[in-house]
């Protein structure tokens, strides 16, 4: 699948990560036959609608309240006038490509192509909403994935406060 704005991890990767848990409720075939399979050529753009089944605190989480469709690639025609049709992206032509996502049944493959020919995978259940580095050099094929999880907020404590000891006192001359 080749998206246009293909975009840094920090932005594609919880949108794919929150499509997956809930507008394909962990149906991967599902979500491969929607990316991949039932489009012509490409996405020009990925879309809030692949939010569609997410709780609307985590859409706003991820989209600040902005809403915006997926758009596909249409009327690609060729030089000679004919429509053109579907290429397969190998690795050999990637040459200007920043990312890539390979979905698994395990998780998303995140690849930095400028960096590397493969990427650590991202697993399905990981939170959209965690923080998410989009250095290339951090996505190391054998490292874990730089991703940090949300903090959720201290609890207070229930512990009864304890007193400072008092000062000592020294003696003078």
């Amino acid at each position: 699948m080749y998206v246009h704005f293909d975009g840094y991890p920090d932005s594609k990767l919880p949108l794919l990560l929150a499509a997956y848990q809930h507008r394909f409720a962990g149906d991967l075939e599902a979500m491969t036959h929607h990316l991949i399979d039932d489009v012509d050529h490409g996405w020009d753009e990925l879309g809030t609608d692949l939010l569609d089944g997410a709780p609307a605190a985590l859409r706003r989480s991820l989209t600040g309240g902005d809403e915006y469709p997926s758009r596909q690639i249409t009327n690609v025609i060729c030089t000679d006038g004919t429509p053109a049709e579907r290429e397969l992206i190998t690795q050999d032509g990637t040459d200007e490509l920043e990312w890539a996502y390979v979905l698994h049944p395990h998780g998303i493959e995140v690849i930095a192509l400028q960096a590397y020919d493969r990427g650590p995978v991202v697993a399905w259940d990981t939170d959209p909403r965690s923080r998410i580095l989009a250095n290339p050099g951090a996505w190391h094929p054998q490292s874990p994935a730089p991703i940090v999880a949300p903090h959720s907020r201290p609890r207070p404590s229930t512990a009864a406060p304890t007193s400072a000891p008092a000062p000592r006192k020294t003696a003078r001359r």
